[in-house]
């Protein structure tokens, strides 16, 4: 077996990789773990998203931590980032089950700290041992289960709190991809006086990012379209990322609502160590943009979990993914797509201009990414002809461009990205490399 945890928590199909009985350990086990590090018993706050396999899950991972002496709060269907906003607000550790952007056939445990962090890696592979242990408690006493009260709502008032004006008149589409935010995502942005529209907001269990969502954004974008909307937002299955659509109908992506945040928080003073930090995958337009504009920008491997880490080392108070991963540290800690929404949206209705105009900061170089089903991406690393095949390409570009070959950390695939001038030279050259990386890696 190799290591549990990825680049997001524990991920897997349900039956499979993930099982009850996996649950009850891994909650066992962070209880133990957590417990000892804090010197004292926690509570834990439980949520999940809308996945069939989340209640089941939930009832073994919560036996498992009441088995170790801790007690749970049990929140039901919620957003991520409204279980971190509740451990820094209830003072709990935080756990989640959901599978993300993931189909609904899989599921994942993720942890969070009791300020609202996601665990980093040494504590990771700390209740790694611990489950593998498969024994052990924290003191004598059997956990209890206790009532979230007005959590929930608090997190609504965080959020709206968090707007920089009302949306009084925005006609709005919201993509909730049948998942965590079915219910919280349209509420917000009716408080805020926003005209709202709510699709695939109808979870059965099964159909949470079924051909919806932030994995599909031009759904929303055609919606946006057909119906004259003003803007549309695309959620995935936990919420913790936001795509949006303009009123024509273009999707705008992680980098652009990145770049537009930056360069007001510059404009206003308000970008503390002149930083922003990103991904490798951020597109090479965003480089540009921020480099007229006189911002710093680190990069840091993929997953919202590195850029906060980097934001915390630099002291940067923005960052985030292409994705739709953006993080606003003075407001979050870790990624929230709803807090994303209402920051972009508002941001737009203060300047009382369109999404398409903030959007319009940077330019997108053309970007193809392809995704590689592989049976041994461990060995990436050393297939020479794969890199031989990626330093071809780099000469070709010639500094016109961008190549990147990586591993996914949540699943059996191999992405290939290429950013030229040209969309016909990106898709050319990805299309290359991803059938030498086939080839070599089947």
């Amino acid at each position: 077996m190799g290591r549990l945890f990825g680049t997001d928590g524990v991920r897997g199909t349900y039956g499979h990789e993930l099982t009850d009985d996996l649950a009850f350990g891994l909650g066992r086990a962070a209880a133990v773990v957590l417990q000892h590090r804090e010197r004292g018993q926690l509570t834990f706050v439980v949520g999940r998203d809308t996945r069939a396999s989340g209640e089941p899950l939930e009832d073994a991972l919560v036996e498992g931590i009441l088995s170790a002496g801790a007690d749970v709060i049990l929140a039901g269907v919620q957003p991520t980032p409204a279980i971190a906003f509740l451990t820094t607000d209830l003072k709990a550790a935080g756990v989640v089950i959901s599978g993300s952007h993931n189909p609904a056939e899989d599921n994942g445990i993720k942890f969070f700290g009791a300020f609202g962090y996601k665990l980093p890696d040494d504590l990771e592979d700390e209740i790694e041992r611990e489950f593998r242990r498969g024994v052990g408690t924290w003191g004598e006493r059997h956990g209890r289960t206790l009532p979230l009260g007005a959590g929930g709502r608090d997190y609504l008032d965080h959020l709206e709190s968090a707007a920089e004006a009302p949306l009084t008149g925005m006609r709005v589409i919201v993509d909730c991809a049948n998942g965590a935010a079915y219910a919280l995502a349209p509420e917000v942005l009716r408080r805020l006086g926003a005209e709202v529209f709510p699709i695939f907001d109808d979870p059965d269990g099964t159909n949470i990012n079924a051909g919806c969502g932030a994995l599909h954004p031009d759904v929303v974008a055609g919606a946006v379209r057909t119906s004259g909307a003003d803007a549309g937002i695309a959620h995935d299955g936990d919420a913790d990322r936001a795509l949006f659509a303009d009123a024509e109908g273009n999707v705008i992506d992680g980098d652009q609502v990145l770049a537009a945040c930056a360069l007001a928080a510059k404009q206003e003073g308000s970008l503390e160590s002149n930083t922003v930090v990103t991904t490798v995958m951020a597109n090479l337009g965003f480089h540009k943009a921020m480099q007229a504009a006189g911002i710093r920008v680190v990069a840091t491997k993929v997953g919202d979990r590195y850029v906060l880490e980097e934001m915390l080392s630099s002291g940067a108070v923005l960052g985030g993914e292409q994705s739709g991963h953006i993080i606003f540290r003075r407001h979050a800690t870790t990624g929230d797509g709803l807090l994303t929404a209402i920051r972009f949206l508002s941001l737009a209705a203060r300047r009382g201009c369109s999404v398409a105009e903030l959007a319009s900061t940077m330019r997108r170089f053309p970007q193809i990414v392809e995704n590689v089903p592989v049976a041994h991406k461990e060995k990436l690393d050393g297939a020479s002809d794969v890199w031989d095949a990626v330093r071809a390409a780099e000469a070709e570009l010639d500094g016109s461009g961008r190549v990147l070959v990586r591993a996914s950390g949540t699943e059996s695939l191999v992405r290939v990205m290429v950013e030229a001038e040209s969309e016909e030279e990106a898709r050319r050259l990805a299309d290359a490399l991803a059938k030498r990386v086939q080839a070599t890696l089947a």
